[in-house]
């Protein structure tokens, strides 16, 4: 890593800890015992990408998982099962985040949607004295939101070209190596945060 001057983060599996293991459990528990084959054959990835791409809204998604489930679940109870998997924010990664704010620019760029943003949002709150996670950013981006989703490089060329981003100065930390490689393909420079590494092994 030479030259930064900005960093680009991912939330989940980066700064905060998630566990898809605790969803498919939440599901089986609801009854949906062929999880594993439901969100393993690729039916469930279009609307997926719809929603994180803001496609589609959390009802349309909610009723997609009701149906792909087979069960007439309350949407509630769906719901709570989605967002199972989002754990915590280790208080360390969040010092570290406070503490470079300093010396580099700092964005997010998370594929997210609307029903999930709301949960990790209070996991936030309720651990940081009703603190905003935003806050820790100049800027941060919800593929939801903005209507692209990594690793579609329009979404890395619409964060860098907003906030005039030299892509060589910037650096992209990522847990999924194919938005890592796709960064890379935008002239930035990335790292792969791999299993059993968090942001403080990085030496930020």
């Amino acid at each position: 890593m030479q030259n930064i001057k900005n960093i680009i983060f991912d939330l989940g599996g980066v700064i905060l800890d998630i566990d898809f293991k605790k969803t498919e459990k939440a599901f089986i528990d609801l009854g949906v015992t062929n999880f594993n084959e439901l969100f393993g054959l690729g039916r469930a990835e279009s609307f997926f990408k719809d929603h994180e791409s803001g496609k589609i809204t959390d009802d349309e998604f909610l009723g997609s998982l009701q149906k792909l489930a087979g069960h007439s679940f309350e949407a509630g109870l769906v719901q709570e099962a989605w967002n199972a998997l989002l754990i915590s924010f280790p208080p360390e990664r969040i010092e570290l985040l406070k503490r470079i704010k300093d010396n580099y620019r700092l964005f997010l760029l998370s594929n997210t949607n609307g029903i999930h943003r709301v949960a990790f949002e209070k996991i936030y709150r309720d651990g940081f004295n009703n603190g905003s996670l935003d806050s820790l950013f100049e800027k941060a981006y919800y593929s939801y939101q903005i209507g692209l989703r990594k690793p579609n490089k329009e979404a890395y060329e619409f964060v860098l070209k907003e906030n005039q981003l030299v892509p060589e100065e910037t650096l992209f930390i990522d847990d999924a190596l194919i938005n890592v490689e796709a960064a890379r393909e935008c002239g930035m420079q990335g790292i792969h945060l791999q299993p059993g590494q968090t942001l403080l092994d990085l030496g930020l």
